[in-house]
C-alpha cells in the first residue's frame, strides 16, 4: 500500500510529500490541487502500460526513451508547460527545472521518476538518459496494483445513460478494468456478474445472495430503495445492454425493465464506483473523482460506507470529493468502527499566499470527530445560517 506521495515542480506542487491512508478523502476549493494528486498516479499508470517508465532502447531512439506520457487514456494533461510549476525549484544545480513524482510504500520501499522539463512535449524524457545516467527505477511485481492488476481509476466524468455500452473483452475481462469514465462497467458485470463477493465487510446483510451482482444489486437500493439490474450482450454486436427494474427481483422474474435513458443520471453515474468497491481485492489501488456526483445527501453519506467497507477489506481508496455527506459518511463509519482511524485521512487543499498551494490535514478520532476545523473546510451550511439569522 501506498502511504506517501512525493511530487517536485508538478502542478499545483513545488514540493510536497501527502501522507496516504486506505481511506484518502482529498477536498477542498476548486483548483486547489486535488486532481494533482489523482492525475500524478494515474500518470505513472499510465506511462508504464505504455512502456515509458523506463529506458527501453539502448540506441537513443527518441520514440523509445524512457519518460512520462502526459497524454493518454487516462489522463490528458497537455505538455510541459502545462505541468510544470510556477514557481519551480532548481535542483542538483541543474540549469533547467526537473519534475518529479514517486512514492513510498508502507513496506519503507519508495521509488521515484524524475524527468527533464521540455515545454512543447507532452513525453517528458527520464532525468539524464541521454547521459547514461541512472535509469527510472525497475517496477516489480509486488508494486502492484499501481502498476499491474487491481488498479481503478474513475473519473468525474462518467459513464452517463444509454441505450448501448462498449464490449471489450481486453479490457474487461482479461484486464478487469472499468475504464476511466466506467465504460466497461457493464461488460465487467455480465461478465463476472455470477463471482461470488468474499465474507467480509463489503457483504451487505440483506442482498439476496454473495453473487457480485446481487450484492451490486443491494448497495445500489442503498442509493434508489427497489432498484435492481442486468446486464446483458447484445449478439452480433460489439456491445452490452443495461436495464433497471423497479419493485422486482434480480433476474427473468424481474418487474418491467427501463432503460438507462428514462431512469436518470444518478444510478448511471454511481454503478462504476459499486462496482469497483465489490470487486476489490486485498491490496486494489481504487482512485475516486466526486462519487457523489448526481446522488442525493442519503446516498453520498451511504457511498462513504462502501468507500469504507472496500478499504476494511483491504483495498485503498483515494477520493476526491466536495461533499460533506462524503466526509460524515466515513465518520461515522469511523465511530460506528467499521474502519479505524488509523486507516484514514483527510487533506483540506487551498491556496495561500502568493497562490502557494496548501494541506491542512485534521486528524480523525475514534469518534469521528476530527481534530480541526479550519476556515473554509465545509462551512458554507454554518456561514449561511449565519447571515440567515443575522
Amino acid at each position: 500500500m501506498i502511504n506517501e506521495l512525493r511530487l517536485l515542480n508538478f502542478k499545483a506542487f513545488r514540493s510536497v510529500a501527502i501522507p496516504l491512508a486506505p481511506v484518502t478523502l482529498l477536498t477542498g476549493l476548486n483548483s486547489s490541487g486535488k486532481s494533482t494528486v489523482l492525475q500524478a498516479l494515474a500518470l505513472l499508470r499510465q506511462s508504464f502500460e505504455a512502456g515509458m517508465t523506463h529506458p527501453t532502447d539502448e540506441t537513443m531512439d527518441p520514440e523509445h526513451f524512457g519518460g512520462l506520457m502526459l497524454d493518454g487514456d487516462l489522463v490528458e494533461l497537455g505538455t510541459g508547460q502545462d505541468v510544470l510549476h510556477e514557481d519551480f525549484e532548481l535542483v542538483d544545480l541543474t540549469p533547467d527545472p526537473l519534475i518529479s513524482v514517486g512514492y513510498r510504500m508502507t513496506d519503507g520501499r519508495s521509488h521515484e521518476w524524475t524527468v527533464q522539463y521540455a515545454a512543447e512535449q507532452d513525453v517528458l524524457p527520464a532525468k539524464g538518459f541521454h547521459a547514461a545516467d541512472e535509469p527510472f527505477p525497475e517496477v516489480e511485481r509486488h508494486d502492484a496494483p499501481l502498476f499491474f492488476a487491481g488498479f481503478q481509476y474513475l473519473k468525474a466524468d462518467r459513464i452517463v445513460p444509454a441505450t448501448t455500452y462498449p464490449r471489450s473483452h481486453r479490457e474487461a475481462v482479461g484486464r478487469g478494468f472499468l475504464g476511466p469514465r466506467g465504460e466497461h462497467t457493464i461488460n465487467f458485470l455480465r461478465h463476472y456478474g455470477q463471482g461470488i463477493v468474499p465474507e467480509g465487510p463489503l457483504r451487505h446483510p440483506e442482498a439476496r445472495a454473495h453473487t457480485l451482482l446481487d450484492q451490486v444489486v443491494a448497495w445500489m437500493q442503498e442509493l434508489c430503495p427497489g432498484v435492481n439490474l442486468e446486464a446483458h450482450e447484445i449478439p452480433g454486436v460489439d456491445s452490452v445492454r443495461l436495464s433497471y427494474g423497479f419493485g422486482g427481483t434480480t433476474g427473468l422474474d424481474s418487474s418491467r425493465r427501463r432503460r438507462p435513458t428514462n431512469v436518470g443520471f444518478g444510478l448511471t453515474y454511481a454503478l462504476p464506483i459499486v462496482v469497483a468497491c465489490l470487486s476489490a481485492t486485498r491490496d486494489s489501488l481504487i482512485l475516486l473523482e466526486n462519487p457523489e456526483a448526481h446522488l442525493h445527501p442519503r446516498g453520498q453519506s451511504r457511498m462513504a460506507a462502501l468507500v469504507a467497507a472496500a478499504a476494511a477489506s483491504g483495498a485503498q481508496l483515494i477520493v476526491e470529493t466536495h461533499s460533506d455527506h462524503v466526509l460524515n459518511g466515513l465518520r461515522i463509519a469511523v465511530k460506528n468502527k467499521r474502519i479505524a482511524a488509523s486507516d484514514t485521512a483527510v487533506h483540506f487543499f487551498r491556496r495561500g499566499g502568493g497562490d502557494k498551494a496548501e494541506i491542512v490535514t485534521p486528524r480523525m478520532g475514534d469518534d469521528g470527530m476530527l481534530s480541526e476545523w479550519p476556515d473554509g473546510f465545509f462551512d458554507e451550511w454554518e456561514s449561511s445560517l449565519d447571515q440567515l439569522l443575522d
